[in-house]
């Protein structure tokens, strides 16, 4: 018998969902540290910092993804492989501005920033490697 017969349509639907939620396990990250930074009395200006830089990067990432995929249907592999690094180079540089020029205003805010983005950070790299090495269904290969 399949897979399919045995568990059922509902299981692909729902390990696809748990691959959703591992590659954006970030911004749940990000949802929960705001009432942590308020409970504990951090400074809100290096939250709202880092969850502005965060949230433009992943923008940025969208963009950049729906641009080499657009590329790569038309056969232009330079063209999404640019794409791509362009948009990688750029949220480096995009959330480590923040970072800095935040720190530079008002030093716990930046280091506020700094410690809240490298959770991200680790979070988002970890749950891409963890969905990915799922395979694309998010099932484990």
């Amino acid at each position: 018998m399949s897979t399919l017969a045995l568990e059922g349509a509902s299981a692909p639907r729902a390990a696809a969902r748990r691959g959703l939620a591992l590659r954006y396990a970030d911004l749940g990250l990000l949802a929960l540290a705001l009432p942590a930074f308020a409970l504990a009395g951090w400074p809100l200006l290096g939250y709202a910092v880092a969850a502005a830089a965060w949230l433009a990067q992943h923008a940025v990432r969208l963009a950049a993804d729906r641009r080499a995929t657009r590329a790569i249907g038309e056969g232009d592999r330079r063209t999404a492989l640019g794409a791509l690094a362009a948009a990688t180079l750029g949220r480096v540089w995009l959330v480590a501005l923040a970072i800095l020029l935040v720190g530079l205003s008002e030093r716990e805010a930046g280091l506020a920033a700094a410690v809240l983005t490298a959770a991200l950070v680790t979070l988002h790299l970890g749950g891409r490697f963890v969905a990915r090495a799922r395979g694309p269904g998010g099932e484990a290969r």
